[in-house]
């Protein structure tokens, strides 16, 4: 009878882990060769994506956020803004070709504060 009561409820969590896992695959990490400054310093960086196909472009700098925002929105995508350190970049359909998009962030790292401007300039193939 307890094994009866437990079964629906693994059925249940099974579920959770595996509705997670497929929405994660949704949108990964951008392909990025990003240098990425510290603190106070501006950054640039290079994501490539395919024409309609969104990634996520998560700030990576040492240390923590404090807060971010759209300092240049691209002209042939679209970004969004996910949560503080997140944002997706999603390319216009049947576009081929270059796109540029900043973010403007302010944070605390371990040798450094301030804030960054982070200019991606992305190759939609």
């Amino acid at each position: 009878m307890r094994l009866s009561r437990l079964a629906p409820l693994a059925l249940i969590v099974g579920a959770a882990g595996s509705m997670s896992a497929s929405l994660a695959l949704a949108a990964s990490d951008c392909p990025k060769l990003v240098e990425l400054a510290d603190w106070g310093q501006n950054s640039n960086g290079d994501i490539s994506v395919a024409s309609g196909g969104s990634c996520l472009f998560p700030i990576t700098m040492h240390g923590t956020v404090s807060s971010s925002d759209i300092l240049q929105k691209p002209v042939h995508g679209k970004l969004k803004k996910l949560n503080i350190t997140t944002y997706e970049y999603k390319a216009k359909a049947r576009y081929k070709g270059s796109d540029t998009f900043a973010i403007k962030a302010t944070g605390q790292g371990p040798t450094a504060s301030g804030t960054s401007v982070i200019t991606v300039h992305a190759t939609i193939k």
